[in-house]
């Protein structure tokens, strides 16, 4: 076994450097734009490595690299898609998002946005687009913290409860400290972690392996299956997969971070910062769970904590592949996944709140300092739910990002594209296309007809919603036409 004092002193010193990071966020925050938004300030090195440190959860690391180890290449559809949806949400969506909110009185949050976008003088919209926040990323939030408990559950051998308090811990003290600018500097750091260890893991399992050319041929003669792309998938299946993709355009901690960079003209260099990221990443996390195949058949009497639950694939190969310093720098690298996410959705449910319920609905003439403190109590109640969600032992952690993932991007993709392409959508459509997206995720969830993932038919009902009553509806007021056109005038002098 792994002698475990290296592994603790590497997190520790991980730990703590987070922790200063958060200290030097809390010094530059003055006020609730500085904790939610970070000011505007983010280049697009940080942001490119932030947006995709934020997107990549403990699923990366745990969810898909178990999913390729169970049933092979096919898997990597998920990855394609993916690929694409990201490079797409970059081209079309990150630097006019960044321009519209600017135009919207300086929107800090995506409820924030449509209401000002869509002038929602009573607020529905804003209400109802921060119910689905609260709804579908208080489930995202319980993922991070159960593939953090089984991080710890499985490097220490803490029980699954008390990991699963170490672990939401250790994220919620920097957020609740150094906000939007803390959670954005530690992903950059966190961002170069997983993409170093997704890098040498898998190169040293395929070196253990005794090559590329060695694996290939040992995973056609034990499980053929596994080689082929399509594999035993039928075409609902690969569609399913590759709907991953339709997600970006609408999940908010992603979005606030377009919101968040210093101009639109940073948009393109963080754009291809970000992708080759992103793909090198997927890539990697692949490779560790098509070659950790052929690694743990060979090593049968190490493979009994991965075949009882996959999940732990990347954790276990590190362990037995590396010494205990490197195993634990890159371990900790599960972890950076794990609370670069959680933190952001904590920030983003946060925001919503206290922006979008407590400033706009009890106090209006809240002082800023009164803002920032009440975002930090938010943070604390979002994380105590949270972990009681995930303190089922059997929850899995790909399951629960699914179900959250799609309801974001049903629920808020399509309305987010219309409403930065399309000058005729009003209020009425934004309203129907959220509540139909996010209604037919829940619903389509609990029978999983065809076995389609849900976030198909809820990007598809919702976007038909959206466009037909808006058509059937008033048109936009002048106003919203006015300031459409001078967004559309604004994006393309700086293009």
């Amino acid at each position: 076994m792994m002698n475990s004092n290296p592994t603790l002193i590497t997190f520790a010193i991980y730990l703590v450097a987070m922790f200063a990071i958060g200290w030097l966020g809390y010094r530059a925050t003055n006020n609730l734009s500085d904790y939610i938004l970070g000011g505007r300030s983010l280049g697009s090195f940080v942001t490119a490595l932030s947006a995709g440190a934020s997107d990549m959860s403990g699923w990366l690391l745990m969810g898909l690299p178990a999913a390729v180890f169970l049933h092979g290449i096919s898997e990597a559809w998920i990855a394609i898609g993916l690929t694409l949806g990201a490079w797409l949400n970059w081209r079309f969506v990150a630097g006019r998002l960044r321009v519209y909110t600017e135009k919207c009185s300086n929107a800090l949050t995506l409820p924030e946005y449509f209401s000002r976008r869509f002038e929602d003088d009573n607020n529905i919209l804003r209400i109802v687009t921060a119910v689905v926040i609260l709804v579908f990323f208080t489930l995202y939030c319980a993922s991070g913290v159960v593939a953090g408990a089984r991080l710890f559950e499985n490097m220490f051998g803490f029980s699954y409860q008390s990991a699963l308090w170490i672990g939401a811990l250790a994220t919620i003290a920097y957020v609740l400290i150094g906000g939007f600018l803390a959670v954005s500097w530690t992903d950059t750091i966190q961002a170069s972690l997983m993409f170093t260890a997704l890098l040498m893991v898998p190169l040293m399992v395929i070196y253990d392996n005794g090559g590329v050319s060695t694996s290939l041929a040992f995973v056609e003669s034990v499980k053929p299956s596994a080689l082929q792309l399509v594999g035993n998938l039928n075409a609902v299946a690969i569609i399913s997969l590759l709907g991953w993709g339709l997600g970006y355009f609408g999940q908010p901690h992603i979005l606030v971070r377009f919101m968040a960079a210093e101009s639109v003209n940073s948009i393109p260099a963080a754009r291809r910062i970000s992708m080759t990221w992103m793909i090198l990443c997927l890539v990697g996390a692949v490779a560790v769970g098509f070659f950790g195949m052929v690694y743990f058949s060979n090593h049968p009497d190490q493979a009994l904590v991965v075949n009882a639950n996959p999940e732990t694939v990347f954790i276990e190969a590190s362990k037995l592949l590396f010494n205990p310093w490197l195993a634990g720098m890159f371990l900790a690298a599960i972890l950076a996944a794990v609370m670069s996410t959680l933190s952001c959705q904590l920030l983003v449910c946060s925001s919503a709140l206290t922006e979008d319920i407590y400033k706009t609905f009890l106090r209006k003439n809240a002082t800023q300092r009164e803002l920032v403190w009440i975002g930090r109590v938010m943070v604390l109640v979002i994380s105590i739910i949270a972990i009681w969600l995930a303190t089922n032992p059997e929850s899995k952690v790909l399951k629960m990002v699914s179900y959250a993932w799609a309801g974001f991007g049903a629920a808020f993709g399509p309305v987010v594209l219309l409403s930065l392409l399309w000058s005729r959508i009003n209020k009425s459509g934004a309203l129907a296309g959220i509540i139909v997206g996010a209604l037919t995720v829940l619903i389509w969830k609990q029978f999983e007809w065809f076995g389609l993932y849900e976030i198909i038919p809820g990007f598809i009902f919702s976007g038909v919603a959206a466009i037909i009553v808006s058509l059937l509806s008033a048109a936009p007021s002048d106003t919203m036409q006015i300031t459409h056109e001078e967004y559309n005038q604004a994006f393309n002098d700086a293009a």
